[in-house]
């Protein structure tokens, strides 16, 4: 990351300072590096950047809670204010409930990722959190490879029918809970869902939508929203747990979603490790 070489020695820096044990060091350096290239790139844009809390800690709400409140506290050391982050979380029960001990007690605004099922999606709208981001494109790649059918046309894909129950379900009962659909495949997805609060968009797609001169219209509306069939539920978590369990998909994706997150998370602190401590040694 030659691009990025100051950023990794100021963390690296820091986290020495900080001194503890090996693994303190590490995941001090960890956080720190996150906070810096998260306040890079809020001198590039308007609005929010979202920073992950580490998948390895899905699990444990305390645990997520204080690893918030930790990366939160390390912008306000940069100058940025916890209005400009997003705390990125994962959508296990244990996540959503620490984003809703984030967002009532801390003000903390909180981003809940590999989001796949419906009861998901209900549980967040009850947490209170600030945005969702359902998985579109995983939800289209895991029907793919399970199922017999093998392509979709927009309306049809499962991704887009996700999510736009999800957007129904919000606007059709009074959630304030942004949903920002992700992941994308294809154009065909993102055209689906014009009109839905937020869509979060690689430049590939990007460039091939500036190429599409085709008249778009909005196909979700909070309007259309009011006309759906749709009734509202409540989960505790036995609730949650039996309605997400009930969703073979969204089982195998949160987890397989979670493992990879995690998998990353390694590899970033071998690789800072190996910088802080190896090198010193003369290895």
């Amino acid at each position: 990351m030659p691009a990025y070489q100051e950023l990794v020695e100021e963390a690296i820096a820091y986290g020495k300072r900080l001194s503890g044990s090996q693994e303190d060091q590490v995941t001090n350096a960890v956080d720190k590096l996150f906070v810096l290239f998260g306040a890079e790139i809020l001198k590039k844009i308007p609005g929010r950047v979202s920073t992950e809390v580490d998948a390895r800690l899905s699990f444990d709400k305390d645990a997520m809670v204080a690893r918030a409140k930790r990366l939160i506290e390390l912008y306000k050391e940069v100058g940025i204010s916890k209005d400009r982050i997003l705390i990125k979380l994962s959508s296990t029960w244990e996540g959503i409930q620490a984003g809703k001990e984030l967002e009532e007690q801390d003000g903390i605004h909180c981003n809940m990722t590999l989001l796949f099922s419906f009861a998901q999606a209900v549980a967040c709208a009850e947490a209170g959190v600030t945005l969702i981001s359902p998985f579109v494109g995983r939800i289209l790649d895991w029907h793919v490879a399970n199922t017999d059918k093998k392509s979709y046309e927009p309306l049809e894909d499962p991704g887009v029918k996700s999510v736009t129950k999800i957007y129904n379900y919000y606007k059709k009962f009074g959630y304030k809970t942004i949903v920002m659909g992700a992941s994308f495949r294809n154009t065909g997805e993102i055209k689906a869902l014009a009109g839905c609060d937020f869509l979060t968009i690689s430049p590939k797609l990007l460039g091939e939508l500036l190429k599409d001169s085709a008249k778009l219209t909005p196909a979700l509306s909070a309007k259309t929203a009011q006309a759906s069939d749709l009734e509202k539920i409540h989960l505790d978590e036995k609730a949650f747990r039996w309605l997400h369990n009930e969703d073979q998909m969204a089982v195998e994706k949160l987890s397989d979603g979670i493992r990879k997150f995690a998998a990353d998370a390694v590899k970033l602190e071998r690789m800072l490790t190996e910088r802080m401590f190896n090198a010193e040694n003369g290895q």
